[in-house]
């Protein structure tokens, strides 16, 4: 894949997180038959409260890496320094992990991130994916089956914009 492919970000609203999470295994499937590459996806759910829960599947998790960074650096440290290195390293490791998954963004930008959970309704998911290499026609008809759901966001041109809408049934716009 050449960095300078154009990427796709679009946002979906869903009824539920259930119906969010078949759009993405459809856009998973899509992926496989080389309509489109996909970058990343990232669930913004509101409950009925209006409280926003995000999960991306891209992006590190600080307590994730943190604890990676710990293993590696503390085994490369137990072998140089012995107990102490062991002890030292993973101190290290731990951190440097954490900080790492806080400065890498390798998928959907939090900046994006941020404006979905400005946008999502409550007791509604939006679904955020970032794709490459995008067969418009394909998505167009995958996003048929998707009736009643809302395109929150797409920067495509406005004549792929409006057939998405169309596919999904969304006069909104």
């Amino acid at each position: 894949m050449a960095d300078d492919c154009p990427q796709t970000l679009l946002g979906v609203s869903l009824s539920d997180p259930l119906r969010a999470q078949e759009l993405l295994l459809a856009m998973t499937r899509l992926a496989t038959q080389r309509h489109l590459h996909l970058k990343d996806a990232v669930f913004v759910v509101s409950d009925a409260d209006g409280r926003v829960h995000v999960r991306e599947t891209v992006d590190p998790a600080p307590g994730r890496a943190a604890l990676s960074g710990a293993v590696w650096a503390g085994l490369f440290g137990l072998l140089l320094g012995g107990p102490v290195g062991w002890a030292a390293g993973m101190a290290v490791g731990a951190g440097a992990g954490a900080l790492t998954a806080k400065a890498v963004d390798l998928g959907i930008p939090d900046e994006w991130v941020q404006w979905f959970k400005q946008a999502v309704q409550p007791d509604s998911t939006i679904l955020a994916l970032l794709v490459e290499e995008v067969d418009n026609e394909a998505v167009a008809g995958e996003l048929a089956r998707f009736a009643g759901a809302h395109l929150v966001y797409a920067n495509v041109g406005a004549d792929v914009e409006a057939r998405w809408r169309s596919a999904l049934g969304d006069a909104t716009g």
